[in-house]
Formats: structure tokens, C-alpha cells, sequence
């Protein structure tokens, strides 16, 4: 069985995480000095989660900017999350991108390409802390 969750806090390289039950977050900027020791304890509870989890799950993804490496890692996630027993209908995925920022914007119509569920694409006025915790406070 998966963890019941990994948290992982915001610094300037590194996104905030937070997978959980029913939710998976990754938002912020994802620059880390070493992308393979940073994502991979998030792949790996992904792939757990994605053998045994059979409930609804609310997947929400945003970057003010990510690297290619970074880019590689959640291209893995997603893969492993496609594998989501009965995914689609049991997950959706919601990509956020700052006004004005059509690299983010392509970025997410190619993730969507990947899965097989629900997945928008919602541009937002800013991408900051505070939108984090907006929609954070969305309930699952």
C-alpha cells in the first residue's frame, strides 16, 4: 500500500508537493540541483499509489518554470498515473499557467496527450504562493 502522504515544501528551486489520498499537487517552480534524488520519492509514491489506489483523485499541476529535467519527471509521473486502475474515471487532471505564458500553455496540451481522463488546461492571473493555497483550499 502507498504512504498515507509526502509532503514537500516550497523552496526557490523546488516545487510544493503534496500527494495525498484523493489528491495529487505539484506546483511552483521546479529548477532542484539534482531532479533524479528530488522526483524520484514522488514517482515512487506515485507508482504505489497508482497500483492500489481505486478512488476519485484530483491530479493539479502548475510550474512558473520547469526545466527539462524536471519536464522529464512529470512525463514519468503521468505515465505511471496512466496506469491508474480505471483511470478514466477515476482521475482528472487540472494543468494551471500564468496569463501570458504559452510555453506553459503548450506544455500542458502535450500532458494531456499522455493521459487518458479528464485533463484541462486553466490559465490563472499569476502563478504565486498565494494561487497555491487558493486552490489548495479547493476541496478534493
Amino acid at each position: 500500500m502507498y504512504p498515507d502522504s509526502f509532503k514537500n515544501n516550497p523552496t526557490k528551486r523546488t516545487p510544493w508537493i503534496i500527494l495525498e489520498p484523493e489528491r495529487i499537487f505539484i506546483m511552483g517552480r521546479s529548477i532542484p540541483e539534482n531532479p533524479n534524488d528530488f522526483y524520484r520519492p514522488v514517482q515512487e509514491w506515485i507508482s504505489r499509489y497508482a497500483q492500489n489506489h481505486t478512488e476519485k483523485s484530483k491530479i493539479e499541476l502548475g510550474f512558473e518554470y520547469i526545466n527539462t529535467s524536471s519536464i522529464k519527471w512529470i512525463f514519468t509521473i503521468l505515465r505511471e498515473l496512466s496506469e491508474m486502475k480505471e483511470i478514466v474515471r477515476n482521475a482528472s487532471v487540472t494543468w494551471y499557467y500564468e496569463h501570458g505564458d504559452e510555453d506553459m500553455c503548450e506544455l500542458g496540451f502535450i500532458l494531456r496527450s499522455l493521459v487518458e481522463c479528464p485533463f484541462i488546461v486553466v490559465e490563472v492571473d499569476e502563478m504565486n504562493r498565494a494561487r497555491y493555497e487558493k486552490i489548495l483550499s479547493k476541496p478534493t
